[in-house]
């Protein structure tokens, strides 16, 4: 019997199902919108898992979707009670309204499944409260527990870092890598401490020159150009890799449209013909609704007619353009809205 089979049992057995399996089937109970809001947190390999699991799945009993939509909703619950008040507490409350062995076993799922349950009451603090408590750690500490936290957030806590600090936690962003058990146990401490929770053994993926990227495009372009610079001063590499990352063609879609009609005029049309090629609808319908009705309707001809063309080539128009809009922004032409700062505030 196959796996989709077993989900399709129809006696008053419960079928066994594997996680990816509830996943795929909680996506299709949700409306489309809110699963493709969910599959933007998630990594790739795992968006592709629950797609494949999700083609798979059909005339699955309800009593199986409750079963899956129930168990997800107590995990949340669990989830909740415990950054409020702790596990105790958590299972106290859960005792009350499933008894103690149901209890206990939504607890344990709610564990095995949160990879780094202390970052969660981090994520909570503002910037200040992270710095007084981080001031003391070591740039290799600081730089770890940032990398779980959000690039607003880390934006915000690096803004309020003295300057040898900053760059030096933002270069360990930039390079980390594997991160081993064993180094994670070693600041489990530091986050117990605030967060009062305890972190998982798992080997994590942190950091990296696109985590640093993501930061810098949230921070002030003063601060962004700084810390490149010194960052460059240690390792020109990263630096490179780094101002590579922080803006991208399809960052076009945030601009405000005054700067995206400036950016227009100073770029060649073929550029945009090209740049054109891979992007997304929303993207284009942005721009043509920027541009005058003949010179959109020329551009959606040409691409109508456009045969195949490298990648490579498209990439290296997109990047010719992001270069414009950079060189817009140093000189104060235009401002880019995805910085979410107060410089970018039209009056």
């Amino acid at each position: 019997m196959s796996e989709t089979d077993k989900l399709q049992v129809r006696d008053n057995r419960t079928p066994t199902i594997k996680g990816v399996q509830k996943a795929a089937l909680l996506m299709v109970a949700l409306d489309v919108e809110t699963a493709a809001e969910v599959f933007k947190f998630l990594d790739t390999a795992d968006v592709e898992m629950i797609s494949a699991e999700i083609s798979q799945v059909k005339n699955t009993p309800s009593n199986v979707v409750d079963q899956v939509l129930t168990e997800f909703y107590n995990m949340v619950t669990a989830r909740e009670y415990m950054l409020e008040g702790g596990i105790e507490y958590a299972q106290a409350i859960l005792e009350k309204s499933f008894g103690i062995n149901k209890a206990i076993e939504i607890i344990e799922k709610v564990k095995n499944l949160t990879t780094l349950k202390g970052f969660d009451v981090l994520k909570k603090a503002d910037s200040t409260q992270l710095i007084n408590f981080l001031n003391k750690e070591h740039p290799q500490t600081i730089a770890l527990i940032l990398s779980h936290l959000s690039p607003d957030q880390t934006a915000s806590a690096l803004k309020e870092m003295p300057e040898d600090l900053r760059v030096e936690v933002a270069y360990r962003i930039a390079t980390l890598g594997k991160v081993s058990p064993q180094t994670l146990k070693r600041i489990e401490k530091v986050v117990d401490e605030m967060a009062g929770l305890t972190m998982s053994q798992s080997i994590s993926k942190l950091g990296g020159p696109q985590a640093l990227a993501s930061i810098l495009n949230r921070s002030s372009i003063s601060m962004s150009k700084e810390v490149l610079e010194k960052i460059e001063e240690i390792d020109s590499t990263v630096a490179v890799e780094v101002q590579r990352l922080m803006l991208l063609f399809e960052d076009l879609i945030h601009m405000h449209d005054k700067d995206l009609q400036k950016v227009l005029q100073n770029i060649e049309r073929k550029d945009l013909v090209l740049a054109l090629k891979t992007a997304d609808e929303r993207l284009k319908n942005k721009i043509f609704s920027n541009m005058s009705e003949r010179a959109s309707d020329l551009i959606k001809e040409e691409l109508q007619y456009m045969g195949m063309v490298k990648l490579k080539e498209v990439e290296a128009a997109q990047a010719r353009i992001m270069e414009v809009v950079k060189t817009m922004e140093e000189n104060g032409e235009i401002s880019l809205n995805i910085r979410g700062s107060m410089e970018d505030i039209y009056v």
